[in-house]
């Protein structure tokens, strides 16, 4: 914010005198009365530019300017290094309207002094908060916000201008989803946690040569407990200083946008935990969660939920949301576990959960955030899109708000997922028994915009990593995920990939080290990260796979019934009849010759993928002769033609003429 901007929101409400140099703490404010207006009624989305900390000059005097919600303290002071943490030399005052919101310039304060609010309840308690707006906090175990001036010179503007087109859903997204602490560390040095920009000199090229065109980063928002991974959030407007400086997460982004890659960041709105200098009753009083612990207790995570019937909670969340697009450009925001926040039922039985004004199991007030969170977003910042995290069975997590839908842009789905995994664990000769796994999903593809996650959900915790999800020997474990993978990428929907996936990582994910690169020296985890490559490159490279990808019209089975041989024939179509593509799958251990298929035109049809391919530590059982379709009535088609299929393999044809 400049000095103009900051004279015009100064209000004229505060005495003149109550500046004068000799008062520790000066009477500002950077909020107008419409600014509390919207904060109070839940409309406010860029509260970051009013509340928390900001460095500026007043009068002719360095300082910093502080501004807290706390509706319910006695007294607010703001304690640290500058005044030896005295936690009562230095109190803000409170306004005079409604909004409960304690404000106050300090001379003197700078940018990296650390603090902390002192505050003091209505029940006689001090307690030391951390700002809930800081920019930046101290690095762990300590606790102390930082008054932080962000200051960054992008040079993303090129991919700004791009994204709209880049980034839309009728084009591919691939995307590649990261925990920065453990995708890299040092070989020298273990133990150490790579910086955002140390990341960088590193992920960006592989990305690139991978051909995934989005990354996602698991929650890089300020957190205490390096083993939560990110999902407990205490500073929700920090990066996290486990990383480095907030200007080298912005680095990094930066970095991705100009290889043309976008940036998910995986954002947490659902929960939050109990730390005493966090969220947790922040003014003596249960203000961000639910005072009904049926309603703002979390039994799995042991943490608390938002109050999202609250209005200034809300502004709150909504804020955030626009901060991280804001500031730090993200392309898109991943929101985590959306069903726990849209039914009070979730983990628990109906008898221990609350209810909504209607007696249902509903949190309206979470479906109203979610609906004016994605609407802010979608109205405010072009080319940017919102992915839910929702396991239930919801309806119109992807519709527009005016449908009554959530208004997300993707959707996780996860009903695909399970039933995938399901059936590709099953030893072949069982396969024929669960045949309709793999057929069901599409009988719902269509009612959302899908997002196909193998995510690191799937390779922790005893569910052990992808390739050995597999069964069979070696070869036939290779051969089995390098179908599972095509067969993803061939289904409508977006995708994505947790890091180590793409190369058969074969330990679960260790969050406390690297992935173990060191496989890459063996043909077979080889083999596989360049057919991850290959499938990245053919998907970019076939609009049938991308350009309807949400469309009933993208997509028609040949044969979904041939139960007896386990094998599986669709077609991909786009806007032209020439990108038509067929894909056959054996998912058994025995060769399919000779095998029959009917085709919707006399066109000769020609192999252009084969997971077979020797240098995806196949057998080299690909064919390069094209097929002659005979005027053969199959599968109600008018031609037919004649195709190998290998065990365990994916072949997918092309038209051509």
């Amino acid at each position: 914010m400049d000095s103009s901007e900051i004279k015009k929101a100064s209000s004229n409400k505060f005495p003149a005198s109550a500046r004068d140099g000799d008062k520790k703490v000066w009477f500002h404010s950077l909020l107008t009365d419409f600014d509390v207006s919207l904060f109070i009624s839940g409309k406010h989305f860029r509260l970051y530019e009013k509340l928390g900390s900001h460095v500026l000059t007043l009068n002719g005097t360095s300082g910093t300017y502080f501004a807290v919600w706390a509706p319910n303290a006695k007294e607010v002071n703001v304690t640290g290094e500058f005044n030896a943490w005295n936690k009562s030399s230095h109190q803000l005052y409170k306004r005079w309207d409604a909004s409960g919101i304690w404000e106050g310039f300090i001379p003197g304060v700078s940018h990296g002094d650390l603090y902390k609010y002192a505050i003091h309840s209505f029940e006689g308690i001090w307690l030391e908060k951390g700002d809930p707006f800081a920019r930046r906090w101290e690095l762990p175990p300590g606790t102390a916000s930082v008054v932080w001036d962000l200051k960054y010179k992008w040079k993303d503007k090129s991919w700004l201008k791009k994204r709209p087109k880049l980034n839309a859903l009728d084009q591919p997204i691939s995307v590649y989803e990261v925990h920065l602490g453990s995708w890299k560390r040092d070989p020298a040095e273990p133990s150490r946690i790579l910086t955002y920009k140390e990341v960088a000199d590193t992920l960006v090229d592989y990305v690139l040569e991978m051909g995934f065109t989005h990354v996602e980063v698991m929650p890089v928002m300020e957190y205490p407990y390096f083993p939560s991974w990110g999902y407990q959030i205490t500073g929700y407007y920090a990066a996290s200083s486990l990383h480095g400086t907030p200007e080298e997460l912005m680095y990094l982004i930066d970095a991705l946008h100009k290889a043309n890659i976008a940036v998910i960041m995986d954002w947490v709105p659902s929960h939050f935990p109990g730390d005493a200098h966090g969220l947790y009753k922040f003014d003596g009083t249960h203000l961000y969660e639910h005072a009904d612990m049926r309603k703002g207790f979390h039994p799995d995570w042991k943490s608390y939920i938002f109050n999202y019937d609250r209005n200034e909670v809300r502004s709150f969340l909504i804020s955030n949301a626009m901060f991280w697009i804001d500031h730090f450009h993200a392309d898109g925001l991943r929101v985590d576990a959306v069903a726990s926040m849209l039914y009070y039922t979730f983990s628990r039985k109906a008898e221990d959960a609350g209810t909504n004004i209607h007696g249902g199991a509903e949190n309206l007030g979470a479906i109203q955030f979610l609906q004016d969170m994605n609407e802010a977003i979608y109205l405010n910042f072009e080319g940017v899109q919102t992915i839910a995290e929702e396991s239930s069975t919801y309806p119109g997590v992807t519709w527009p708000v005016a449908d009554n839908g959530l208004g997300f842009g993707m959707k996780w789905m996860m009903g695909w997922m399970n039933d995938t995994l399901k059936y590709f664990k099953l030893d072949p000769i069982n396969r024929s028994h669960h045949h309709h796994k793999l057929t069901f999903s599409i009988t719902y593809a269509f009612t959302e915009r899908f997002m196909l996650p193998f995510s690191h959900d799937e390779v922790v915790h005893g569910k052990s990593s992808m390739i050995y999800k597999m069964p069979g020997n070696e070869w036939e474990k290779f051969a089995n995920l390098r179908v599972l993978y095509t067969y993803m990428f061939t289904q409508p929907g977006t995708k994505l990939l947790f890091m180590g996936n793409e190369f058969a990582q074969n330990s679960e994910w260790n969050f406390k080290k690297s992935l173990d690169w060191h496989l890459l020296q063996y043909e077979s985890h080889a083999g596989m990260q360049l057919m991850v490559k290959a499938l990245n490159s053919f998907y970019k490279s076939e609009p049938a796979l991308y350009v309807n990808g949400f469309s009933y019209d993208s997509f028609e089975w040949i044969n979904a019934d041939d139960v007896q041989h386990s094998v599986y024939i669709y077609m991909r179509k786009g806007k032209k009849d020439r990108d038509t593509l067929i894909v056959l799958l054996n998912l058994t251990p025995v060769a399919r010759n000779h095998y029959k298929i009917g085709v919707p035109s006399k066109y000769k049809w020609k192999e252009v993928f084969n997971t077979d391919h020797q240098d995806f530590f196949g057998e080299g059982r690909t064919s390069s002769a094209p097929y002659l379709p005979e005027a053969d009535v199959c599968y109600g088609r008018p031609y037919s033609i004649y195709v190998d299929l290998p065990p365990l393999t994916a072949v997918v044809l092309k038209q051509t003429k």
